[in-house]
């Protein structure tokens, strides 16, 4: 293994984000001028039908010169989807009987504005 292949795979810190079926994994690494970077990977396991399993591995490469304005983007998008739909989780591949549940009770799932309150 070349010295530069060693260095990438050198964490300095680390925090794991298990999510179910996705695991998100932010490091503290560094270039070979000793400058801290960040990586960001997602992987996300998907299982066969002979019930062997792979996982799918996607990272972005964060630079400190990028720092605030993804900071602030990842802010205003978040807030953005925290003041519109709220923080509750509600989708078919999260909720299974959602279709079902909703069937049955239709008054139970509302359509409330913020601007109601």
């Amino acid at each position: 293994m070349r010295d530069n292949e060693i260095l990438e795979k050198e964490e300095i810190f680390s925090k794991v984000l298990r999510a179910g079926r996705r695991t998100y994994f932010f490091d503290v690494r560094s270039t070979k001028a000793d400058d801290y970077y960040v990586t960001i990977t997602e992987s996300k396991k998907f299982t066969e039908e002979d019930g062997s399993f792979h996982f799918k591995k996607h990272k972005i490469y964060l630079y400190k010169e990028d720092f605030a304005s993804f900071k602030e983007i990842l802010n205003e998008m978040t807030d953005f989807v925290l003041e519109q739909k709220g923080e509750e989780v509600i989708s078919e591949k999260h909720q299974k009987d959602f279709k079902k549940e909703y069937a049955e009770n239709p008054s139970s799932y509302t359509n409330v504005e913020f601007d109601d309150f």
